[in-house]
């Protein structure tokens, strides 16, 4: 092949597309899919830390929303993309 082929002007090209795809796209959706996994197994009794910083337990889950206890007595509900992360138990 000679150097100036048609072929050879594209590896470049695919040799960029191949390092996105390894440093960027598969991360992040590897990222999205434990997201996904994290939010589908909220239950009753999760401690959670919301987007907004708030600390709380989960009292119920009905479908795509939970109810959370912020404070003692205190309710609120909340969507469950709103959840940040799931927080261990001491």
């Amino acid at each position: 092949m000679e150097p100036n082929s048609p072929i050879m002007q594209f590896v470049p090209f695919i040799a960029i597309l191949v390092i996105f795809y390894f440093l960027l796209i598969r991360p992040q959706q590897k990222q999205m899919k434990e997201r996904k996994l994290m939010l589908d197994g909220l239950k009753a009794g999760d401690k959670v830390l919301t987007q907004g910083g708030i600390i709380a337990s989960i009292t119920s889950v009905h479908g795509e929303e939970l109810e959370a206890e912020i404070a003692k007595g205190v309710k609120v509900a909340l969507v469950k993309n709103g959840v940040a992360s799931v927080l261990k138990s001491a």
